[in-house]
């Protein structure tokens, strides 16, 4: 085996060059709180460890067209931190926050989190309902893609030899608007959802939802966006009938599989009682409370 490569490149697009170019294993580090352990564990085995924390629009946050953009090696913590940011998208920053300990959200990413391509990732289903842009970058220059897209199956999502995520968009909020994340885990800290909800909504003036999301994690072989669900709340007033659709929608979307942490019962059983409590919450939030 040939050693080991590991380039710092300063722009986006040389890193996109070095990652079409290698024959072998290449990986993207950013914050590296997986990478790193399955390097050490000698699950992965790369040719090339590319480096992308010395890339200038891969650490920034920034408002732009009155949304925000903010690059993919922006720490959870750096979110977390953001005041503009947090305030305005707390849903984003519910799940960043129960991403790993203290210490890991001061390394881990979104663009990490996105690119693992866990279906249990918590700050995934928070993006998907905030209706969040992708900017990838690649041997073919740069596209948008939604959050959605990206992920495919465990493990594996739908970027091409070459591509990464350079950052990503989150559009301007209508007023009136809530977000909020909710996961089920056995434990309240260190462990991974067995279902989670991102649910993201808009009412006008009279209190009627206009506009809304919902995202399930930890339910199929990855998030999933269900309009059937976010159907169930828009031309409401978010009231009882309408969560009693919202949970049954829910629950019908999710294909979850048996495993030690949960059942398939179970999980779409929680699925709608998780995506009831999420809209209280979304809801509560975009009355300003």
């Amino acid at each position: 085996m040939s050693e080991m490569r590991f380039e710092q490149p300063k722009t986006a697009e040389a890193a996109a060059a070095l990652l079409a170019g290698t024959q072998g294993l290449a990986k993207v580090l950013s914050g590296g709180t997986d990478l790193m352990i399955h390097m050490r564990n000698g699950n992965v085995k790369p040719e090339l460890v590319l480096d992308v924390k010395g890339i200038a629009e891969m650490n920034t946050i920034a408002v732009e067209d009155g949304g925000y953009r903010f690059g993919a090696a922006v720490s959870c913590m750096q979110l977390l931190e953001n005041k503009a940011f947090a305030a305005t998208w707390p849903g984003v920053i519910d799940g960043a926050n129960l991403v790993g300990s203290v210490q890991v959200r001061g390394r881990a990413t979104v663009a990490g989190n996105l690119c693992n391509a866990s279906p249990a990732a918590d700050t995934v289903p928070a993006m998907i309902a905030a209706g969040a842009i992708a900017r990838v970058v690649g041997p073919n220059g740069r596209r948008e893609v939604p959050v959605e897209e990206i992920p495919v199956s465990p493990g594996k999502t739908s970027l091409t030899k070459g591509e990464f995520i350079v950052s990503f968009f989150l559009p301007k909020r209508a007023p009136r608007s809530g977000d909020a994340y909710l996961r089920f885990t056995p434990r309240s800290e260190m462990d991974i959802a067995v279902v989670g909800v991102g649910l993201n909504l808009t009412l006008d003036a009279s209190g009627t939802c206009t506009d809304a999301r919902v995202s399930l994690g930890a339910v199929a072989e990855r998030a999933l966006l269900v309009p059937e669900a976010a159907a169930a709340l828009i031309g409401t007033k978010v009231d009882e009938a309408a969560l009693t659709k919202l949970a049954a929608a829910a629950s019908a979307a999710a294909r979850p599989i048996d495993d030690k942490r949960g059942t398939k019962v179970f999980r779409i059983k929680l699925a709608g009682v998780l995506a009831r409590r999420a809209a209280e919450k979304a809801l509560s939030r975009a009355k300003g409370n």
